[in-house]
């Protein structure tokens, strides 16, 4: 049985705030993950280029921050390798 009380069974066409709750209530988790992942590569290459390159030049913090997309890639990918392995 599907569950009825989803906006989309009871409405044919939902509203921006019901179609936004939901994806948020199937996606809390991933959401949560991808925040704390973000947070946390932000505030290291802040802090590296605070204390420890003060005098790189803007393009290579820049750089740093960009290299954050393959690091997220590359840390769930390995992640999930590993909860398949164990």
């Amino acid at each position: 049985m599907t569950d009825t009380n989803t906006p989309e069974a009871d409405d044919p066409d939902p509203s921006i705030a019901d179609r936004l709750r939901s994806h948020v209530s199937e996606n809390r988790t991933g959401m949560f993950h991808d925040l704390v992942f973000a947070l946390a590569w932000v505030t290291l290459v802040s802090l590296l280029f605070d204390f420890v390159f003060v005098d790189a030049p803007t393009w290579a913090y820049y750089m740093f921050m960009l290299t954050g997309i393959p690091a997220y890639f590359g840390f769930f990918i390995s992640l999930e390798i590993a909860k398949e392995n164990r």
